[in-house]
């Protein structure tokens, strides 16, 4: 077996506060086996870079977007972890996220884009692999307080989400004027919310010695996530934003990444189904808590399956 004591898989590790947190992970702890799994050109693209750092990482081919891609990702995991090539599995990082132009991108399996990387892809993922978790285990999702909607949480940039049903909203063309840019960020904040309420109903149903979390990093500078958001918006972010780096409001990629490094290895403590804001645990939106809407979120996932 692997000279590492266990194993963690990480999505969104090729660019951005994944990447800065993938470093940092390997930095601090070197008995951590880092699985990646990404697209192979970006993965080729960092893995030399990583590997620097630590020889334990491995990259895996994996496209979010397809159903077909995740399964045979994750199935490839439960191979090495079967035949000893990795070291017990105790964690699961997904930090992978879309924020598109429109409300009209579709998968190859016919699912809005935004909702199926935001939303279907984790549980997908976790779905296949919580079996293998060995306690203590942590699993991390990368959510956002743009799930609030709010003036206070986006600063007017963002609408409100707007949760019709996940039969409704993972399906391209579920928000008005679905062809404009505001719908795409719409589509970005009803899955956010739906990340949100994912946390809640794993929360409900992992053993008790295997926490989830939702993690927002709040606002931060050159993450990529805005080049493909269409109108003002990646201006916004790569021009008005920036300098308030300097502030405690807005993060570098590396600050977040470090505070990512936090929740992932367990510096920071919290209840499962905690949602964590940058570096403390605080309630999500109000509309964040409802076990209805949860169950049913839940079901609807597993019928995708």
């Amino acid at each position: 077996m692997d000279e590492a004591k266990r194993t963690l898989i990480m999505t969104g590790a090729t660019r951005g506060i994944g990447l800065e947190a993938a470093r940092d992970i390997l930095r601090r702890s070197p008995e951590t086996r880092l699985v990646i799994l990404a697209r192979a050109g970006s993965g080729a693209e960092v893995l030399p870079g990583l590997r620097a750092i630590s020889a334990q990482v491995t990259v895996i081919d994996t496209d979010l977007a397809s159903k077909a891609s995740i399964a045979a990702a994750t199935a490839r995991v439960e191979d090495l972890l079967d035949a000893g090539e990795l070291p017990p599995l105790s964690g699961v990082a997904y930090n992978a996220g879309v924020h598109l132009d429109n409300a009209l991108h579709s998968t190859v399996d016919g699912y809005e884009t935004t909702f199926a990387v935001n939303v279907l892809a984790p549980h997908l993922l976790l779905r296949r692999l919580h079996p293998h978790l060995q306690a203590p285990a942590r699993v991390v999702l990368t959510v956002s307080d743009a799930h609030f909607g709010d003036l206070r949480h986006t600063g007017g940039i963002m609408p409100r989400p707007d949760w019709s049903g996940p039969e409704t909203v993972s399906r391209p063309g579920a928000f008005a004027n679905s062809a404009r840019v505001r719908a795409g960020r719409r589509a970005y904040t009803t899955s956010k919310l739906g990340g949100v309420h994912l946390v809640h109903e794993w929360a409900r149903r992992l053993p008790r010695d295997v926490e989830i979390l939702a993690y927002n990093p709040s606002l931060v500078v050159g993450t990529g996530l805005a080049r493909a958001a269409g109108g003002a918006f990646p201006w916004v972010m790569s021009r008005l934003i920036p300098p308030l780096a300097a502030t405690p409001l807005v993060d570098t990629p590396q600050a977040a990444g470090r505070k990512l490094t936090d929740v992932i290895l367990g510096a920071v403590r919290a209840p499962t189904g905690s949602y964590i804001h940058r570096t403390r645990t605080m309630s999500s939106s109000r509309e964040s808590y409802d076990a209805d809407r949860e169950r049913e979120l839940w079901e609807w996932l597993e019928r995708q399956a």
